[in-house]
């Protein structure tokens, strides 16, 4: 059946004009949808790899808090399986890269439990002890250069070490997986793309990846090992085990989600720390008992991804919108985080944050994040370091990547002021 489309809205969230600011710059007009338009209707986002045809497409905007929560946790009206991104992704692709995040139940359900139940206790201890120490071996190294670029010595290094020592990822991989991996977040980007095309860039990151994911899989099957990947190998839930193809979009799924969620969160908050040296000061006042509540204000401010998508799976009106079957919704979490009905000063970076209803980890539902140990042991273990070792750091501006998925920063000046 479908409704008759409304007009774009005035204050367009499509642009990569847009999404070249900065998130404060961004929230400038997100504020006023928040108040006025809280579901508006966009053109199809600038950038795609797929572009619509001419007068074709277009998506709704969903950019309060409690209104991205309903979405979310309502996947039989708006579903992840058609894609999870602003951009149209071809199908093959998206479940390559995406795993359980762009399917929808039964399946979703199937193989998030046998991801899961790789996550023993014994599994989560041991992970939890390796961050420790890489985050030790990445402020060892720290100390020694008080100058450089704060994404390449820090950020960047905690999660790709995290994910290669759980995953089991040999040292002969490492280079390649990294380079893949960044290929994967950053094809918009000019610079990063180089003389590629987009869809070049995607292709051939994913390709490596997969490459990787399917040998590591096979000699852990005739070499087990005491590592993640033999787990998921080794998995099993109601008689039912992973496949290759599987097993190689969770490798890949866990090595993107799982590495520029956490690098950009360190990167954000090292700035926020800077801005707010008050709240540097409250947080070491009483480290262990303030860094629980720190943790989820540092995945608030930061958000790390931005935008996420679900499509209607019939007509439905929401918020007073005539939303079609078919139809594409994003969810602005950048903009949930900032929800001044949601949070009492929403830019100002507060340790002591309590509540915290933050959309960090999506709103909710079946897609909750299943990284969430991995992001608070990391970032407990990095801050923990950082704070107590190198206390008087301080941070430039960032350089930001263009992009509305993620929230991400290239570089990052740093200084150690170490006296």
């Amino acid at each position: 059946m479908g409704h008759a489309k409304p007009d774009f809205d005035p204050v367009s969230l499509s642009p990569l004009s847009f999404w070249s600011g900065t998130p404060r710059e961004r929230d400038e007009s997100l504020r006023i949808l928040r108040a006025e338009r809280p579901v508006s209707y966009h053109p199809p986002a600038e950038g795609s790899m797929m572009p619509p045809e001419e007068g074709v497409g277009g998506f709704w905007a969903v950019v309060r808090n409690e209104d991205i929560r309903a979405i979310s946790t309502d996947p039989e009206t708006f579903c992840s399986g058609e894609g999870i991104t602003l951009e149209d992704v071809p199908v093959a692709i998206l479940e390559t890269v995406s795993s359980f995040l762009a399917m929808d139940s039964p399946r979703h359900l199937q193989l998030r439990r046998l991801c899961s139940s790789a996550f023993t206790p014994r599994r989560v201890a041991q992970i939890e002890g390796q961050i420790a120490g890489q985050a030790k071996r990445i402020v060892d190294d720290l100390v020694n250069n008080p100058e450089g670029d704060l994404v390449a010595a820090v950020s960047r290094r905690l999660p790709m070490m995290t994910i290669f020592e759980m995953m089991g990822v040999d040292e002969n991989y490492r280079l390649e997986a990294t380079e893949s991996v960044d290929g994967l977040t950053s094809w918009a980007d000019e610079e990063v793309r180089g003389e590629l095309l987009p869809e070049e860039l995607l292709m051939n990151s994913t390709l490596g990846l997969l490459r990787i994911a399917l040998e590591i899989a096979e000699a852990r099957r005739s070499d087990p090992r005491d590592d993640l990947m033999t787990a998921l190998v080794q998995a099993e839930v109601e008689g039912r085990t992973m496949n290759d193809e599987e097993i190689a979009a969770y490798f890949i799924l866990l090595a993107v989600a799982g590495n520029d969620t956490t690098r950009n969160t360190i990167s954000h908050t090292a700035r926020a720390l800077t801005e707010f040296p008050e709240q540097r000061k409250i947080l070491m006042e009483d480290f262990d008992g303030r860094i629980g509540t720190a943790v989820e204000e540092m995945i608030r401010w930061a958000t790390p991804v931005m935008t996420f998508r679900r499509t209607a799976t019939r007509d439905v009106e929401f918020r007073g919108a005539q939303i079609s079957e078919g139809d594409w919704i994003g969810l602005f979490y950048q903009s949930g985080n900032r929800d001044e009905a949601a949070f009492a000063n929403p830019w100002q970076f507060d340790v002591l944050r309590d509540p915290n209803p933050h959309v960090g980890f999506g709103g909710g539902g079946p897609h909750f994040c299943l990284g969430t140990m991995l992001a608070r042991a990391q970032l407990r273990s990095i801050w923990g370091e950082l704070l107590t070792r190198v206390p008087e750091f301080e941070v430039g501006e960032p350089d930001y990547l263009v992009g509305n998925f993620m929230s991400a920063v290239k570089r990052l000046p740093y200084r150690l002021n170490l006296g």
